[in-house]
């Protein structure tokens, strides 16, 4: 199934969860209609995967379930099989979700996350749970703009146009990271991606300091799409210094990632 996270000019956030059966793409571009357009974003298009399901060879666990409700719903698309419907849900994702983790053994998981992460888009990030939780920081604030970008999000056999579980969450973990002022913007941004990529960081959020600049560099950055913009000057007795919020799953090596991004 998707998740569509919407984001309007307002700081709340908009989950809109869709059937396991529905197209991901037309949906999305519903997003461009000018009445929507105008007012709310796609911030990201999440899929999560049965990952039990899927280790076995299937795309849900009860596929002759999920085909009765199909023929029981007009609304649904009767004639694209399920395994399209999964192949058009990873290549629209943001985010992949591997649920029901704790029922593989660790090689079966890491062997579904290494496949996913190979059928996804560049970049897309591949996650573990069980039960479907995860932390709130994980899942928002993407800012992907989804239905500004479609056309790589088409399956390869489509045309383009087409409280009390807290301790779930011990499976990600968070750091921050501080360091001096950084000299130049565009070089820096680089590095952070390619710090990224070396380290599976899921998000990397904050601001720096840059040398000669009044005003704060905002860094947000997902996956290896790192987007920054000058938000705001410094506080007359704020510390002139850059600082990194790091998220990622559990067994970060946060002394490397340290010492990547103080260098």
């Amino acid at each position: 199934m998707e998740k569509l996270l919407a984001r309007s000019d307002a700081p709340d956030h908009i989950v809109i969860e869709t059937s396991g059966l529905a197209l991901p793409q037309p949906l999305v571009r519903a997003f461009n209609w000018p009445e929507i357009s105008t007012r709310v974003t796609v911030d990201g298009v999440v899929t999560v995967v049965d990952g039990k399901a899927v280790a076995e060879g299937l795309f849900a666990h009860d596929p002759a379930a999920i085909d009765a409700q199909r023929k029981a719903d007009e609304m649904l698309d009767h004639e694209t099989p399920l395994s399209e419907l999964y192949d058009d849900q990873i290549a629209c994702a943001d985010l992949i979700v591997v649920n029901k983790t704790d029922l593989l053994e660790q090689a079966e998981a890491d062997q579904l996350v290494t496949r996913l992460r190979e059928q996804a888009r560049d970049g897309v990030q591949v996650v573990r749970s069980t039960m479907g939780r995860l932390p709130v920081d994980v899942l928002l604030g993407m800012n992907a703009g989804a239905e500004t970008d479609m056309a790589g999000r088409a399956a390869p056999h489509h045309d383009s146009e087409e409280g009390e579980h807290d301790h779930d969450h011990d499976e990600f973990e968070s750091f921050v990271v501080t360091r001096p002022e950084i000299d130049d913007p565009a070089t820096w941004v680089a590095q952070l991606s390619d710090i990224i990529r070396r380290f599976d960081i899921l998000r990397l959020k904050g601001f720096a300091s840059v040398a000669g600049k009044p005003m704060r560099l905002t860094v947000q950055a997902v996956g290896p799409r790192v987007e920054h913009y000058f938000d705001r000057p410094f506080g007359m007795n704020e510390p002139r210094e850059t600082r990194l919020v790091v998220i990622g799953e559990a067994g970060l090596d946060r002394a490397a990632i340290h010492a990547a991004l103080t260098t």
